[in-house]
Formats: structure tokens, C-alpha cells, sequence
């Protein structure tokens, strides 16, 4: 078992079952349920066995595979996973599985949907697991190119009525639609794509290794004249996907447009493609660069923390209050990655998993909600915990977890995350932080009690709950919430080995 090449397999899994999926007739209606269920079963089931079978005692990369596919230009087919992206494989395979079951009610065009969706996991899980730079840059378009059509073909629109000095402008582009969302996201993506394309070439050019195999560059150090001037060129163009401020607009509309399981998908996997890139490739390739530039990557953090949690406050809008909730909760995440120690980098792997797995069952839960109430706007609902007590219960599982209560696997991260930002002695990011989580427990308990706990509204007298393949999905993700706030030692101990190895990297560098 020892040459059991798993990582192909968690690659493969997807892509055949687009392949599968894409040639079905469209009459077959559970053909095209049950294939995409079927692959993303088998990549959960690996994904679990990669978590049970990774060393922790040895550390490092393990589950090697290693071809040469053009050895001239230094490019291969070279996969393998340590704690930091075991962890986040993990996290793919959990969202993509429950985004199928959230996905099942879809009737228009649901055998081309299922094939984007799984190709566009199939992007995601290449990008965890690849170790050759180039063919890390093809996963990473393959995972957010399929979204323009996920949310321009099956997304929602909003009206926004035009007001002020861009009113003509607001009309003429279609604010608020989902064609604008979705060009919106993809101009943005290409946008960070071509920084992102530029930091690879550069690296692989001033390397003077001529190969983008990353154990050899992680090897090899880089001229620190070139890593400060390169870090923020990388932290920018994986910075976009990650939402950072202020390039971060292109999310709550993309959110708010996208179907239920590309909305899972996006902000529970997607925008942590960013923060995984900022850490594996700028952090670990160019050290001395992110601590030139780790005060900047610290300030946007809470920024984004401040900002997101206020603009979340004031929506009236179910889907743009956790839209602007993950903007608010990847500042979490890179703030705990700029404190460069050993607590805020765990906290921020741990954090990018905790909140994957949260905003999967919320948007799962928002998507439900509207699909029975057939409305967003939580001004309009009230009392629906008495109508539909299994959502409510759920929903509650997911709000609190994200103001971090004690037994969630919000409470573990952010706690990391701010013992970081104490110990780095960076005061003027850690108040910001703490008083962001204060905001969180503002609007998610206002949602709570207006959605749910609030006086009911009779119009929904014949609300009803969730019922068969509905469970599966917020069933499955608030489990893992609660097993991770329980026992996080689960994915803390692989996460801390990638860490320690990665600090290894800042002997000497930092002050």
C-alpha cells in the first residue's frame, strides 16, 4: 500500500465522474445525482484514509507520486500533501460531498451542472495536492474558471434600485444580477491569475534551477533582493481570491448570486486557494520577503475582519450577511498567517477548515430557507424555528460557530489565531480582531432571533422543514463542527508538523 497512488485517485474521482456525468442522457434523473454522489463518496472515503495514514511522527510530504512530463522545461507530474494541505483536502472532500446531496432539487440543466461542479473540484483538490508550481497554476484556473458558468447559468439576481450619482451606471451594468456577479468574479480571478502567472515565471527564472518543482525551490533559497519585490506581487494575486481588502468585492456578489452548492463551494473552498497560496508559495519560497511585507498582509487582515463584520451587520439580505460574514472570517485567517508563530499559523490552517466547513452549511441552509420561504430578506421572515426546528437547530450550529462559542471549531481557531497576534505583540492587530468577533456575535444573534426566535409570520403557516437528502448535507457539516471543536487535535497535530517545518524556513530572518 505503500505505492497506492491515493492522490491520483482523489484526482481522478471528480474528473471521471464529469467525464460520466457530462455523457448521461438529461432524462436520467438519477443517473446524474448519483455518479456525482458516488465520486464525491470516493474522495471523502480517501480523503479520510490520507488523514488516518499521514505520519505525523516523520512530518514533511508524504504519498509521493513522480513522473517527468516535459523534463527541458522542468515541469512534472509530482503530487503529495503534508498537514497544512491534508487538512484542506479534507475540507474539499466534506463540501463537495454535501454540495452534491444541497444540489439534488436542481432540474434545469442538472447533468451540465453536476459536470462543472466536479470540475471545478477537480481544480481544487490539484492545487492541494500539487507540488510542480506549473501544474499548480492549470489546477488553480481549472478550480475558478468553471464559476462564470456555475453563477451566469443556474445563479439568482437581486434587484438593486439605482440611486445617487452612479445610478446610470448601476443600471447599465446590471448590479445586483447574476451575469454581472459572474463576469464580476471572473474579471477579478483573471485579474489576480495574471500576478499569480508572473510570481511563478519570475520564481522559476531567478531560482536558476530551471524547474518548478517545489521541494527543489523550498530547497533552494532565493535572493532576498528578488523576494521583496516578488512577495507582494504573489500575496496579490492570491490576495484576490482570498478576498482581501480592498479587492475583495467581486465575493458577496458572487456569493449571493451562486446556487446553493457553487455558494459552498466558493466560499468554503475557493477563497482558501488564496490563503493557501499566500502561505505555501509566498511565505515558504520567500521568507525574508513576506517578513518585509508581513505588516502589510497583518493591517488588510483586520481591515477585512472590521469591515466584513460591519457590512454584515447592516444586510437585510440572508445571503450577503454570510457573504460578507467570510470576508470578515478570511481576515481571520491571514491574520493569524502574518503573526508568523507557531499559534497564529495553526490557527490560520484550522481557521480556513472551521470556516469551510461553517459557511458550507450555511449557505446549504440559506439556500433552504428560500427555496420554502422564497425570500431572503429576514425582515420579512419570523419565527420560522416553529415551522422548521431542524434548520433553525442547524442554522444556530453554524451562527455559533461563527462568533467562536466554546466546543466549536470556531472558538479553537480564533483563540489560536489571537494568541498568535498577543504573542507576535501586535497590538494594533489584535484589538481590531477581538473587536470583529465582538461585531460577529452582533449580527449572527440579531439574524438568529429575527429569522427564527422572533414573532411568527403567518404568511409561513405552512413552512415546511427539511426533509430527505436535505439532512445529509447540514447533518454532515455540523457534525465535523462539533468533532473539530472537541477534539481539534484531529487536524491540529498534522497541521502543526507543516507548521514547525515552515517557521524552520524564518531562522535567522525574523528579529
Amino acid at each position: 500500500m505503500q505505492h497506492f497512488p491515493v492522490l491520483s485517485l482523489i484526482l481522478l474521482a471528480p474528473f471521471l465522474g464529469a467525464l460520466l456525468t457530462m455523457f448521461q442522457p438529461k432524462e436520467a434523473y438519477y443517473r446524474v445525482r448519483i455518479i456525482p454522489a458516488i465520486a464525491a463518496g470516493i474522495t471523502l472515503i480517501l480523503s479520510i484514509y490520507l488523514l488516518l495514514k499521514y505520519d505525523r511522527s516523520i512530518g514533511g510530504f508524504q504519498f509521493i507520486e513522480h513522473y517527468p512530463l516535459i523534463p527541458q522545461l522542468g515541469i512534472s507530474y509530482h503530487l503529495g500533501v503534508d498537514g497544512m494541505s491534508l487538512a484542506l483536502v479534507f475540507l474539499t472532500a466534506f463540501i463537495i460531498f454535501t454540495g452534491v446531496f444541497a444540489s439534488w432539487t436542481i432540474l434545469e440543466r442538472t447533468k451540465e451542472f453536476y459536470t462543472l461542479l466536479l470540475l471545478l473540484v477537480t481544480g481544487v483538490f490539484g492545487v492541494f495536492v500539487s507540488l510542480d508550481l506549473f501544474l499548480f497554476f492549470l489546477f488553480y484556473e481549472l478550480a475558478v474558471l468553471p464559476m462564470y458558468l456555475l453563477i451566469g447559468v443556474w445563479g439568482s439576481s437581486k434587484y438593486i434600485k439605482p440611486r445617487g450619482i452612479f445610478a446610470r451606471m448601476i443600471q447599465e451594468v446590471g448590479v445586483g444580477t447574476k451575469e454581472y456577479a459572474a463576469m464580476k468574479l471572473t474579471l477579478y480571478l483573471l485579474f489576480g491569475s495574471a500576478f499569480i502567472l508572473v510570481g511563478l515565471l519570475t520564481i522559476y527564472k531567478v531560482s536558476g534551477l530551471n524547474t518548478f518543482d517545489f521541494l527543489e525551490l523550498n530547497a533552494h533559497k532565493i535572493d532576498p533582493r528578488y523576494q521583496k519585490f516578488l512577495f507582494p506581487i504573489v500575496y496579490i494575486g492570491f490576495g484576490v481570491l482570498a478576498g482581501i481588502w480592498p479587492l475583495h468585492t467581486w465575493s458577496p456578489d458572487g456569493h449571493a448570486s451562486a446556487p446553493t452548492a457553487a455558494s459552498m463551494l466558493h466560499a468554503g473552498v475557493l477563497m482558501k486557494l488564496g490563503a493557501y497560496g499566500v502561505v505555501r508559495v509566498g511565505m515558504q519560497l520567500m521568507p525574508q520577503g513576506a517578513t518585509e511585507w508581513v505588516w502589510l498582509v497583518g493591517t488588510i487582515a483586520t481591515i477585512n475582519i472590521v469591515y466584513g463584520a460591519l457590512s454584515a451587520m447592516w444586510q437585510m439580505d440572508l445571503k450577503y450577511i454570510v457573504a460578507y460574514s467570510s470576508v470578515s472570517h478570511m481576515g481571520i485567517v491571514m491574520l493569524g498567517a502574518a503573526t508568523l508563530n507557531e499559534p497564529g499559523l495553526n490557527g490560520s490552517v484550522f481557521q480556513m477548515v472551521s470556516h469551510g466547513i461553517m459557511t458550507g452549511l450555511l449557505f446549504a441552509l440559506v439556500g433552504l430557507v428560500y427555496e420554502k420561504a422564497h425570500t431572503r430578506d429576514i425582515l420579512a421572515m419570523g419565527g420560522f424555528g416553529k415551522r422548521m426546528p431542524g434548520i433553525a437547530t442547524f442554522f444556530t450550529i453554524g451562527g455559533l460557530t461563527s462568533l467562536g462559542l466554546p466546543g466549536l471549531s470556531g472558538f479553537v481557531a480564533e483563540f489560536l489565531v489571537f494568541l498568535g497576534a498577543w504573542q507576535a505583540k501586535q497590538w494594533y492587530w489584535l484589538v481590531p480582531g477581538v473587536l470583529g468577533a465582538f461585531f460577529t456575535a452582533v449580527y449572527v444573534l440579531r439574524a438568529l432571533k429575527i429569522i427564527f426566535w422572533g414573532p411568527f409570520n403567518e404568511k409561513y403557516k405552512d413552512l415546511p422543514d427539511a426533509i430527505g437528502t436535505e439532512w445529509v448535507a447540514l447533518a454532515v457539516l455540523s457534525g465535523v463542527l462539533i468533532l473539530l471543536g472537541v477534539v481539534p487535535f484531529i487536524l491540529l497535530h498534522p497541521i502543526d508538523v507543516s507548521v514547525m517545518e515552515l517557521l524552520s524556513k524564518f531562522k535567522g530572518v525574523l528579529p
